[in-house]
């Protein structure tokens, strides 16, 4: 997560239900299309890194107040340092958010040498397993590719990626952990063999093992419908985040000659607003939610201009008003 941090920082924006395969689709489609509306609401906490930095319990202590139901963590994995989150030791944030009511069921991890073509150390994964496990959590999320690839990403990487998503997913079953995987904007980039990198990742993967955290917000400004992977891939992406576009920015970062462009001049074009206020139509899209596989929802704001508090509520409000 430090990575993603340090990625977003240098771009001077300060930021950025699992399916159990079967032999036939038909049966899964069967199941989906009965799976209940998602009711409850989640927070990802990058969305106030700042004020978590500041003051950990109390931040939470808010999040809760304001209503959230569940709450999405990100970690920046350090060999040989004991897990701490903003200050607190693994077992003060669990006890925290236990006596909060506050739920935790994924999390972002950071597996770049696992995820790196020529490396695939898993020593990260293993203790990052562990925690998420201390947590309580179901998904263990990768965020973002090995950020030192992200202008050079071949298809070659993806498949890597995706034959180490599989293998973690084998091992992150015994802690009834299924692995997942969030989407910025460079998996809808055209690749050296025409394919996109998410189309790789999704072919490559087995469902039972991995799941996908579809970022409304990237997928939307790559230019791509979620409809269509929903269509194409039933009930493979159980976590969606939930984050608005800036009404003024809304013209496509990927196809043609932006594919080619580094992402420091692609995330000049970037803007977010809270949800509700901007460009994302997600009354239409929340409609395949059950296509989708859809369990846990997360409003996430990468750069907020107002108060940071202010922000999560007014998300808040929106999605529980108007969407679940």
């Amino acid at each position: 997560m430090e990575n993603r941090r340090s990625f977003l920082k240098k771009a001077g924006l300060l930021g950025s239900a699992a399916m159990v395969a079967g032999p036939l689709m038909s049966n899964a489609m069967d199941v989906f299309s009965a799976a209940p509306k998602v009711r409850e609401i989640g927070l990802q906490l990058y969305t106030l890194r700042d004020a978590l930095s500041k003051d950990a319990r109390s931040t939470i202590e808010k999040v809760a107040g304001i209503g959230y139901n569940h709450v999405e963590t990100f970690y920046g994995y350090k060999p040989g340092e004991a897990a701490s989150y903003w200050g607190l030791s693994l077992q003060e944030l669990k006890t925290l958010l236990d006596d909060l009511g506050l739920k935790t069921y994924s999390g972002h991890y950071q597996l770049n040498d696992f995820l790196t073509l020529g490396n695939g150390d898993d020593t990260a994964l293993k203790a990052q397993l562990e925690i998420a496990s201390a947590l309580g959590q179901k998904h263990l999320v990768v965020p973002v590719p090995p950020f030192t690839l992200v202008d050079k990403l071949s298809s070659a990487d993806f498949e890597f990626m995706a034959a180490q998503l599989n293998k973690a997913g084998e091992l992150s079953k015994a802690s009834g952990i299924q692995m997942g995987y969030h989407n910025h904007f460079w998996e809808f980039r055209k690749l050296d063999n025409g394919q996109r990198g998410y189309d790789i990742l999704l072919k490559n993967t087995d469902p039972a093992l991995v799941s996908f955290e579809m970022d409304l917000f990237w997928i939307e400004k790559s230019g791509v419908k979620p409809s269509a992977y929903f269509k194409s891939n039933p009930g493979r992406f159980p976590m969606w985040h939930v984050k608005d576009m800036d009404k003024a920015l809304t013209a496509p970062i990927t196809g043609g000659e932006l594919d080619k462009s580094p992402s420091m001049d692609i995330l000049k074009s970037i803007g977010y607003t809270e949800v509700g206020t901007g460009a994302i139509n997600f009354k239409d899209i929340f409609k395949a939610q059950k296509e989708a596989g859809l369990k846990y929802i997360f409003v996430e704001q990468d750069v907020i201009k107002i108060d940071p508090f202010v922000s999560v509520k007014d998300s808040y409000n929106y999605v529980k008003q108007q969407l679940v």
